[in-house]
């Protein structure tokens, strides 16, 4: 299978693990020994100003959620648009950042789009593709709008968008309205 890097993981209806459901995954890594992503749209109960409260040296004033970026424990990681910190371009303009110095920085430029994760999402060689094949998972090439989306309904718009291109592919259909009452 070719590499998914750069890509959108989205929870098909048929996903139950409760890890994943109704859960957008970014792509970090995919490769032959396995893949390693972060769910984006799983916010936690603490904010960034509590966590860093309790981790950060000095204070800071963001209010949004932190992200629960998977089951699988690990450094917290940092995604984001500024470029003096960028430790790994993940796509054009996103960033990834885990060094304690980055992130302390990342977190006082509260205008800078950023989402910091506990956490990630981990498969071994083989195991994605496997579940990609008995219909667990839908993909899209990933976007800095899916990426920093704010809304709380992006499983819901991505996989709307999934179906419409999907249906639009089967049936060979160049333009569906987003409501078809109106067409």
């Amino acid at each position: 299978m070719k590499s998914l890097e750069r890509h959108l993981l989205v929870a098909s209806r048929q996903l139950l693990d409760p890890n994943f459901v109704k859960s957008v995954v970014l792509l970090i890594r995919h490769n032959k020994e396995g893949a390693l992503g972060v769910v984006i749209n799983r916010p936690a109960s603490k904010t960034v100003s509590e966590l860093w409260r309790e981790i950060g040296d000095a204070p800071c004033k963001a209010t949004y959620p932190v992200c629960l970026g998977g089951p699988v424990p690990g450094p917290l990681l940092a995604i984001h648009a500024n470029t003096f910190f960028a430790e790994m371009e993940v796509l054009k303009d996103v960033f990834l950042a885990a060094k304690k110095e980055s992130l302390d920085e990342l977190v006082m430029h509260a205008d800078d789009p950023l989402k910091l994760f506990l956490g990630h999402a981990g498969w071994g060689a083989g195991q994605l593709e496997g579940e990609i094949e008995s219909g667990a998972w839908l993909t899209l090439p990933a976007s800095f709008e899916h990426i920093f989306y704010e809304g709380e309904d992006l499983w819901e718009t991505i996989t709307r968008k999934i179906g419409k291109r999907t249906l639009q592919s089967m049936l060979q259909i160049r333009h569906i309205p987003d409501d078809p009452t109106l067409n």
